[in-house]
């Protein structure tokens, strides 16, 4: 930016660029990126797999489903009926289209169908998949394998530390008990008292990915704490068993 101050003199101020708001599923030498509602999609996914007690492959198979169908998006409409993160039809028996667009109950329906596929956790993610979305493009899912066993290995808490989002702090618009109430709907049981080292990170990468949302500041576990100013996870002398977070009051 240039300003001119008194005769003949130039005056130039530059600023700093805004910090970039996103959230990436990162280790050394990958990272995928996100935007919010993507990230809030994603951790949801998890979670309820979480809850139905199912394997990462499951989660991998859910994850390059809805990458496909929605881009992790929860759409209110697509090819005919179509609706949601994995574009049920509510004309094939989905549910209503409400329901639908609830991703807890859009999850645990495509959950529910998988699990009833023979097989379905030894197939190809493309091919177990398929036998439940029985797409017109039936190799379509094939693509998005690698990144969505790398998400589910994250958001699983098969790796540490992998999922972050950064933004500026906003006021919070939620409380403490809602936080906890949304988890526990969508992990199923109670929440933040995981001593399970893998649970414990699924926790953490949930309440990262829906931060923004609920106005969360700051995310600690296994001797790590995220910021959202950051967007970083940072190693913490002290060592929380359990997950706890800042930002909401109570």
């Amino acid at each position: 930016m240039l300003f001119i101050v008194g005769v003949g003199v130039l005056v130039y101020v530059t600023s700093k660029p805004a910090p970039r708001q996103e959230c990436r599923a990162t280790v050394p030498n990958l990272t995928y990126k996100f935007d919010f509602d993507q990230a809030a999609s994603a951790t949801t996914i998890a979670a309820v797999g979480a809850q139905l007690g199912l394997p990462p492959h499951a989660v991998t198979v859910a994850l390059a489903t809805a990458l496909q169908e929605s881009k992790l998006r929860n759409l209110p409409g697509g090819d005919r009926d179509s609706l949601g993160l994995f574009q049920q039809r509510p004309s094939q028996g989905w549910g209503t289209p409400q329901q639908i667009l609830d991703p807890v109950y859009s999850a645990t329906a495509f959950y529910n169908a998988l699990v009833k596929v023979k097989n379905w956790d030894t197939l190809a993610v493309n091919d177990a998949a398929q036998k439940v979305q029985r797409s017109g493009t039936p190799t379509a899912y094939a693509k998005w394998e690698d990144q969505a066993r790398f998400m589910a290995g994250v958001l699983t808490g098969q790796t540490p530390a992998g999922f972050v989002c950064r933004f500026p702090k906003h006021p919070s618009v939620a409380t403490r008990a809602s936080v906890t109430e949304a988890m526990t709907r969508e992990f199923g049981q109670a929440t933040l008292g995981a001593t399970d080292t893998a649970r414990g990170w699924s926790e953490a990468s949930w309440l990262v990915g829906h931060a923004r949302d609920y106005g969360i500041e700051s995310v600690e576990f296994d001797g790590f704490q995220w910021k959202s100013s950051t967007g970083k996870w940072n190693p913490r002398k002290s060592v929380q068993p359990t997950v706890v977070f800042t930002g909401p009051p109570p």
